[in-house]
């Protein structure tokens, strides 16, 4: 099946920015990129989940409406234990979005104040926060992720 001109340009223009995505997520940041992650993140992300990456209170028990208080962003939480792809996915969509059912959060996207690179620079300063470990398993399980 022959795809015409303007599918074409909108299929290449959709792969080019997967590409620079994906390359993207497997890149730590160089310090103007963690420095623009750690201003975003202040902006956007420190008011429930801390200034320091520290989380809620009890994060890992419900609150009375049966949500969960914002997890921390350092090794204590779980940040590290998923890929990029859905970290990206959970911060663009909201995690609600991304886990479907019934679950309810209070974690809203940030796809419509935050572009994707923006969001990427993000995770670059998380990232840069963890030690050496937890971002040696995290990157592999965002390797194995798009295989």
């Amino acid at each position: 099946m022959a795809i015409n001109g303007t599918r074409r340009v909108t299929l290449t223009a959709a792969i080019a920015v997967a590409a620079v995505v994906i390359l993207g997520m497997y890149m730590t940041g160089d310090a103007s990129e963690i420095a623009r992650g750690k201003a975003l993140y202040a902006e956007n992300c420190a008011s429930c989940h801390g200034d320091e990456l520290q989380g809620q209170p009890d994060w890992k028990s419900p609150l009375p409406n049966g949500r969960y208080p914002a997890p921390p962003h350092d090794e204590a939480g779980h940040t590290w234990h998923h890929p990029d792809v859905m970290l990206m996915k959970i911060i663009r969509d909201g995690t609600a979005a991304v886990v479907g059912g019934q679950y309810e959060s209070d974690m809203p996207g940030f796809g419509d104040t935050m572009s994707d690179s923006e969001i990427a620079a993000v995770l670059a300063y998380i990232k840069s926060t963890w030690p050496k470990r937890e971002r040696r398993i995290q990157s592999r399980m965002t390797r194995e992720s798009i295989k």
